[in-house]
């Protein structure tokens, strides 16, 4: 009985995971000799590559995906939402690239309603669930750390559906962010 519920989370995660739409190639550069500390990014729902990288680093250039660092989700939901698997599958594919070696921590965030304590589950849920489509797509389980901060660093201060929408998301934070 265990085995075949284990069965079938697996086959409903991996599934969940699937997508019909074409994959594009992200253009990944060797950040190992860039000091340059990247610049935190705005929601936006753009996922193309449209210039070239900015100083080599495709993390600090705005018309990069990889520009992209923030996983939005619904109320009281974990779920990855299918306009933002594109991100999440870029920077999966910059993290297994050649020469990529470096961890990354997921911080999960919950909107102002809500427990302290539902809240910081909720953010580790999804951070774990953004964690769980990177490691589906190849990044090795020990180079992402995830953490929670519940309701404790808003990206908007609002109190209106606008600044919830906001805070309600995962951030992915590279070494020196």
């Amino acid at each position: 009985m265990y085995k075949t519920a284990l069965s079938l989370a697996i086959a409903t995660v991996l599934a969940a995971c699937s997508s019909t739409d074409a994959k594009k190639d992200v253009p990944v550069t060797d950040l190992s000799s860039n000091t340059q500390k990247p610049v935190p990014t705005q929601a936006s729902n753009t996922t193309g590559i449209t210039s070239p990288n900015v100083g080599g680093n495709p993390l600090v250039d705005p018309n990069n995906i990889l520009f992209k660092r923030s996983v939005y989700f619904d109320f009281d939901s974990n779920a990855v939402k299918d306009e933002f698997r594109p991100v999440v599958q870029a920077h999966s594919k910059f993290m297994t690239s050649d020469k990529r070696d470096a961890k990354i921590r997921i911080e999960g965030n919950c909107d102002e309603r809500g427990s302290r304590e539902y809240n910081l589950a909720l953010g580790q849920r999804r951070a774990e669930a953004v964690k769980k489509v990177m490691t589906v797509l190849g990044v090795q389980d020990g180079r992402i750390e995830t953490v929670s901060f519940g309701e404790e660093k808003p990206a908007s201060a609002g109190h209106d559906e606008s600044a919830w929408q906001q805070n309600r998301r995962a951030d992915i934070k590279y070494p020196g962010e």
